[in-house]
């Protein structure tokens, strides 16, 4: 098993790009393997990590069918239904209180009324 090249950081050499790199560019990795690492060191714990893809081996981003945008606009419309009361609460959900704000505190919005 080979080892990556590990680069410090702001010196990894052209033609290496990392996920989000790629994204802005209209790219995605397309399969390969992290050819590279970029380190940041830390003062106070281990460095943090980001991973380089060869851009040469890169690949278009899949264009978004029909198909997707519907599933997708039916998951964000999931997002915003409460399971309690089945009303659509007009934003997404937060995954912490699990249901719209009225039926988690229903005794703030009876007082409020």
């Amino acid at each position: 098993m080979a080892t990556l090249p590990v680069y410090r950081w702001r010196l990894a050499p052209d033609g290496y790009a990392t996920r989000r790199q790629l994204r802005a560019a209209g790219l995605r990795p397309g399969g390969q393997d992290v050819a590279a690492q970029l380190e940041r060191p830390r003062r106070r714990r281990g460095p943090l990590v980001a991973y380089l893809y060869r851009v040469d081996l890169a690949k278009p981003v899949r264009p978004m069918t029909p198909g997707r945008w519907a599933a997708l606009a039916k998951a964000n419309t999931a997002r915003r239904v409460c399971p309690q009361c089945g009303t659509d609460a007009g934003y997404v959900i937060p995954s912490s209180l699990g249901t719209c704000v009225p039926c988690t505190s229903p005794s703030t919005t009876a007082r409020s009324a």
